[in-house]
């Protein structure tokens, strides 16, 4: 089975080509119900050499990636989804779009290394596929700060966050069954972690508003200086982000 919300980024966020190369910067949810022949050969049919895995081990399973990995293709862990007072006092009052945005910008902040780790892999030669559970929130922070980097508007991030909403049905569907959950149920949806607390998701996190990415990116500009700043507050080498920018960005005419 082909990977669901799969996409190369630059095609809604540069399709006049005048900023990102396309061809080098992908993403997509995860493998489901694992990588198989037919994921192997779109991965190969974009030059995709490298996979960087956004989820938490505790959302993995062992075959995920196997057929990618015993295809040549590197698979990088870069884990965002640090459990801090702060991200769960988010989580329990978010209720907005704005919210989100909000959320994501703690996600950021509080996952330095995993940061630095996927920007690592993606500077690496070849196209680069990102990618968490849905695609969405975890990816979708590291492809707006990869985005950002390039000198990409604003709103053609936002767009390219966006375009998830289409694909979130059969995320959904698949998350469903491979967690048992039913994350299309009506009302809070709740959901019980590996430590067996009780959890709610909140709305937002279920949809891919488009404010909370125009949020996120507005507020890594004002505190941090946008991505340029905030990749190296990361700890992100001053090199890596070079190797990035000469492989990704278009060369000024």
């Amino acid at each position: 089975m082909s990977l669901v919300n799969f996409r190369d980024s630059a095609f809604l966020s540069d399709p006049e080509g005048l900023r990102i190369r396309p061809g080098v910067l992908y993403r997509s949810a995860q493998p489901y119900p694992a990588a198989d022949e037919a994921v192997v050969a779109q991965l190969r049919s974009c030059d995709i050499r490298t996979i960087v895995d956004l989820r938490d081990p505790r959302e993995t399973r062992p075959a995920d990636w196997v057929a990618a990995e015993e295809a040549g293709i590197a698979v990088v862990a870069a884990p965002v989804n640090p459990a801090t007072d702060a991200l769960t006092a988010r989580m329990a009052t978010m209720t907005t779009a704005a919210d989100l945005g909000e959320f994501y910008v703690l996600l950021a902040e509080s996952a330095p290394a995993a940061v630095t780790a996927a920007v690592e892999a993606a500077a690496r030669p070849g196209a680069v596929l990102l990618h968490c559970a849905a695609g969405k929130d975890r990816t979708g922070l590291l492809t707006a700060l990869l985005l950002d980097l390039l000198g990409v508007p604003a709103e053609r991030i936002v767009a390219d966050y966006a375009r998830t909403a289409d694909a979130l049905p059969e995320i959904f569907a698949n998350l469903a069954e491979r967690h048992r959950t039913a994350l299309n149920a009506q009302g809070p949806t709740r959901v019980t972690d590996s430590d067996g607390r009780h959890l709610t998701i909140p709305a937002p996190l279920l949809e891919a508003p488009a404010e909370a990415m125009s949020v996120f990116l507005a507020r890594v500009h004002t505190h941090h200086g946008g991505a340029a700043a905030f990749l190296p507050a990361c700890g992100v080498p001053a090199a890596t982000l070079g190797a990035f920018l000469a492989k990704a960005a278009v060369a000024a005419a």
